[in-house]
């Protein structure tokens, strides 16, 4: 059976929510971000319930459960067309009912169709959930996709130019154009509406210059643009820690972690972090952007930590550096599905990226009073025996972060905001006597479709075997109507599938069945093999290759010098460095890996069926973390 696909909790006065599966009407906001005062629709009690033990009434449209990357270009660009329109709205927390009014008479819509649009996003929180919905406003037209071309082609090169030539002038070089290929020239009005929704910045930027967009937005000192509200602007970096850690069996030294830390702009609030041996990629970045986006009564409980962590929801617009995972398919895809701007650094703008790069320094600055602390420089550490000293294993590391942030540096004033950043947070949210806040974000109830959102994922046939992936086999009954199926718009070719997997643990797959519109967990097809993540995989591969060039690699060639190498771990009477630190990112990378599978595919590989999940907007690396991209049929 497939799993419902639970929308956002949304907490505002006289919002609809299930607690203990009965209804319930939220009487008033959360004041704690713990608990909200409920009213009992049966017995009309009022009485306080934890934020946590809420879920949603209201179930999604089917369209929600789709993946939009398994749509085609036309059915995503229409979805995103529909989610420009709303976006102002949306960024618009007290906007009213004239406000959504006369954004329909900009766009040429009904209300009504704007109403019904920022309800769809608000309960799921993704973009897909204006696939395939059925048109309210015929009559209006749809242009032809010859005319949609000159459109943009002319907004382009006619309008964004430093000519700054006004609409008429772009309407006039339209029609004539139109008129040219024999074509039906669109509107006026339609053309307005769509330079009305050009964004801002890029319009300044195209027609008066980089120096005027940078002087319209620049940020009045110490401040950041657009970070105005909670989740209106957050940052996120990588730095390496300034520790060395222990691992876990012998407590004998293995190196330095990384950390990715993500904050909030406006608070400068730790939204969330990930840490680990491997250097930054997708599966870090991905895994501190699920924790940034998902209540931590969980992560709080599970390091027995009792200050509050408010901190949850779906960010307006991620600001990056230009590192190679920030531009990556992984992350400009589950942006774009979860209605996230996506901004990187521009060059020579160091401010940029000022906030996150000082938070970076003084959390270092903080482990430099822990054991095992390397300074930041051997001119600071003197004669320090850094590893002499190191006593903390990566579990219990993460445990002293989380209080360095939660207990510390949350509730200490911070010198430029003149408050401690939970207070700039809860006034954020909760609003002052002169300014109304945001309100309690949306509560994302589906963890498991969060993370396969944030995992690398490619395309791949199904075969009679099942699917083939870096030289593994999968295989499961829900395949087998797909073998050697073709693809729907061009039968000569096989039909490509989506496909997703954390690296951290590939003994299963996760396949998107498009006519159930549902994942499934595949495993291995030999189900003999040990769970791997991605990296001893590839090892193996080298390893194999090196013993025997000549031989086709196959899996069992693969799995076998991956047992040679653990039995060479096994018998050394000491182990490397390497090797235990390998072994801490192979226990703790399967044990992670798996918090949230399904109990069947974990210790039985029996797939379960995943839907595709609400809300608003997971993945260890070895030496070589890469983008893993999205696209193409590799059967190697």
């Amino acid at each position: 059976m497939s799993k419902s696909l639970l929308p956002p909790v949304v907490l505002d006065y006289g919002t609809t929510v299930f607690y203990r599966g009965r209804r319930h009407t939220v009487q008033q906001e959360s004041q704690d971000f713990r608990t909200v005062v409920l009213r009992d629709h049966e017995t009309g009690k009022l009485f306080q319930a934890p934020i946590e033990d809420l879920s949603s009434v209201e179930a999604l449209p089917e369209a929600t459960q789709q993946d939009i990357h398994a749509q085609d270009e036309e059915q995503q660009e229409r979805a995103e067309r529909k989610f420009a329109s709303i976006k102002p709205l949306l960024e618009n927390p007290q906007r009213t009912a004239q406000d959504i009014r006369l954004r329909a008479e900009e766009l040429g819509l009904h209300f009504v169709t704007l109403y019904r649009w920022l309800k769809l996003f608000e309960t799921t929180g993704k973009i897909s959930a204006f696939l395939r919905q059925p048109r309210k406003d015929k009559g209006k037209g749809k242009l032809a996709p010859e005319v949609e071309k000159i459109v943009t082609d002319t907004i382009e090169s006619f309008y964004l130019t430093p000519q700054k030539r006004n609409p008429a002038k772009v309407i006039r070089e339209i029609e004539k154009l139109c008129a040219k290929a024999g074509l039906q020239a669109p509107h006026e009005n339609t053309v307005r509406q769509r330079i009305k929704a050009l964004n801002a910045f890029k319009k300044t930027k195209a027609r008066e210059g980089s120096k005027a967009a940078r002087d319209n937005y620049a940020p009045i000192k110490g401040r950041f643009p657009g970070a105005e509200t909670p989740l209106s602007v957050v940052q996120v970096d990588h730095t390496p820690v300034d520790i060395i850690l222990v691992d876990d069996i012998h407590r004998l030294p293995i190196g330095r972690p990384w950390l990715t830390l993500l904050i909030d702009v406006f608070s400068r609030m730790v939204l969330g972090f990930y840490i680990s041996f491997d250097p930054p990629g997708n599966l870090s970045l991905g895994l501190c952007l699920a924790q940034a986006f998902l209540p931590k009564e969980k992560w709080l409980a599970k390091q027995g930590i009792e200050t509050a962590w408010p901190c949850w929801g779906v960010p307006r617009t991620i600001h990056a550096d230009n590192a190679k995972e920030f531009r990556g398919n992984m992350l400009r895809k589950a942006c774009k599905e979860y209605g996230i701007d996506l901004e990187w650094r521009p060059v020579a703008t160091p401010h940029y990226g000022a906030h996150i790069e000082r938070l970076l320094g003084t959390l270092n600055d903080e482990i430099h009073s822990a054991p095992g602390t390397t300074f930041s420089n051997p001119r600071e550490r003197g004669e320090y025996d850094s590893e002499a000293h190191s006593a903390m294993s990566l579990a219990e590391f993460e445990r002293w972060f989380t209080i360095l942030c939660v207990e510390i540096y949350h509730q200490r004033k911070h010198s430029q905001l003149g408050m401690p950043p939970i207070a700039k947070w809860q006034e954020g949210i909760l609003g002052t006597k002169k300014k109304p806040g945001i309100g309690v974000p949306p509560r994302i109830t589906d963890e498991l479709r969060l993370k396969l959102d944030l995992m690398p994922y490619e395309t791949r046939t199904v075969q009679h075997y099942g699917i083939l992936w870096d030289h593994v086999q999968y295989h499961h009954d829900v395949l087998r109507r797909w073998i050697n199926s073709t693809d729907p718009d061009n039968p000569k070719n096989k039909r490509l599938f989506l496909c997703r997997r954390d690296p951290r643990d590939i003994s299963t797959i996760w396949f998107y069945d498009p006519e159930v519109e549902q994942y499934y967990a595949i495993p291995y097809r030999n189900t003999s093999h040990p769970a791997i993540s991605i990296w001893e995989l590839r090892e193996a591969k080298r390893r194999a290759l090196e013993e025997q060039p000549k031989v086709a690699v196959d899996e069992n060639l693969i799995f076998s010098a991956y047992d040679k190498m653990q039995a060479i771990e096994q018998s050394a009477q000491k182990l490397t460095k390497k090797m235990r630190r390998n072994q801490q990112r192979r226990s703790l990378g399967l044990s992670n890996a798996r918090e949230h599978l399904p109990a069947s595919a974990a210790s039985q590989a029996v797939p379960q069926s995943v839907a595709p999940s609400p809300p608003r907007p997971s993945i260890v690396p070895f030496e070589e973390v890469d983008d893993m991209p999205g696209s193409g049929d590799r059967n190697g």
